[in-house]
């Protein structure tokens, strides 16, 4: 049994099955776990999502920012942008099957020393308190009232956390971090306006630095597997896995074993072998 976290798919379903046809990977024996970002901007975002659903048990899927897009479109909230692929999933047949399973992918899960989030934790929260919060979205996701969650889901603030917290306020920072964050500041606060805030860590935003450099911060117990960055690239540390190695703009897609932490890489845009090294 191995389990291969995997970074971010964004409708890229061909690579991934290239790859996993190099991992030899068995849904009866193997688990893949999913950094987020299942969906849009690549060709065939319909297909991953059909073929994760499909695989049950064997996969392990935290939401990104992409596929809480998806879940408001179908709402009929936010803006749709014009690099949106979306249209195949919102007129399928099966669409609210999906959705619905879709909606019901926690922000975070740990196992044991590993713990994935899509994009990060703010420095203030502690595992249990990042999965108690991410617990928390999960139930506004699913509940009856749902659409009232997504209709105040989106937006910039408030940009820090304090346990004083209520309300859609709460769960909106909750959302931001773990599915849009990139840079803090020293004191906690997410940047996502200022230049440099979307790029590489040594161009970020004057004043701020990649949130798991933030000093203190309580979640350095675990090591975090994440996505979300792809100016960031792949990325490991004993306490980091950062996985969004751009395979939707012509990089790679990355997995990595976790029991021994062997890479494997596919490069995405044309017919390639992956790669695999210790």
């Amino acid at each position: 049994m191995a389990t291969f976290a995997i970074g971010d798919l964004q409708g890229c379903y061909d690579p991934l099955r290239r790859l996993l046809d190099y991992l030899d990977f068995s849904p009866e024996r193997d688990r893949l776990w999913f950094v987020g970002d299942l969906v849009n901007r690549g060709p065939q975002s319909l297909e991953v999502l059909r073929f994760v659903k499909g695989l049950g048990h064997a996969a392990v899927t935290v939401l990104g920012n992409h596929d809480l897009h998806l879940a408001m479109q179908a709402a009929g909230f936010g803006k749709a942008n014009k690099e949106d692929t979306l249209a195949a999933i919102l007129a399928a047949p099966d669409r609210d099957e999906l959705l619905g399973w879709l909606r019901a992918r926690p922000l975070f899960h740990v196992e044991g020393d590993w713990a994935m989030v899509h994009a990060g934790l703010l420095p203030a929260w502690d595992i249990a308190q990042a999965r108690a919060l991410s617990d928390e979205v999960s139930a506004a996701l699913t509940a009856p009232d749902y659409l009232d969650f997504l209709a105040n889901m989106w937006g910039s603030e408030p940009d820090a956390w304090h346990d004083g917290l209520a309300g859609w306020d709460r769960l909106r920072v909750v959302v931001n971090a773990m599915t849009r964050m990139r840079f803090v500041t020293p004191d906690g606060r997410m940047e996502f306006r200022a230049p440099g805030a979307k790029g590489p860590p040594e161009r970020g935003p004057a004043g701020c630095l990649p949130w798991f450099e933030a000093p203190g911060r309580k979640s350095a117990d675990h090591a975090i597997v994440c996505g979300h960055w792809s100016a960031l690239g792949f990325r490991q540390t004993d306490r980091l896995l950062a996985l969004d190695s751009g395979c939707l703009w012509g990089g790679s897609l990355t997995a990595v074993r976790l029991e021994d932490r062997r890479v494997f890489q596919l490069p995405c845009g044309r017919s390639a072998q992956p790669t695999g090294w210790q």
